[in-house]
């Protein structure tokens, strides 16, 4: 496996939401520079921030997410997202369904010889 994967970005919009949902939780509350940090530590490299508060702004729209705008240290704001129960239930449901697609399309992927 590369150290800087160039996979297509239809592969990474799938699975962009649910891996910041994740994050989210994972910190109880973060923002969205830190959010494009922990992807590219979690070996998602080269999402930016361009990419990832689309996102934000859609996940609180549907209600999985919630924000609060907060004064910065000596710096701008920082508007600072946590995940609704509706986002932890989403979550759950959408993880669970994503093991449950990577897992047959692998098998169809390393399938040797008549698929019949």
């Amino acid at each position: 496996m590369s150290d800087d994967p160039k996979w297509p970005s239809d592969w990474t919009r799938a699975v962009l939401a649910p891996c910041i949902l994740q994050l989210v939780q994972a910190r109880n509350e973060t923002y969205g520079y830190q959010l494009v940090q922990d992807l590219g530590a979690r070996g998602l490299p080269g999402i930016v921030g361009g990419t990832v508060y689309p996102v934000l702004n859609r996940l609180e729209t549907e209600g999985r997410l919630r924000s609060e705008w907060r004064e910065g240290n000596g710096g701008p704001g920082r508007k600072f997202y946590s995940i609704t129960p509706e986002g932890e239930a989403w979550l759950r449901e959408t993880a669970e369904s994503w093991q449950d697609f990577t897992a047959r399309v692998a098998a169809v992927l390393t399938m040797k010889g008549n698929p019949a």
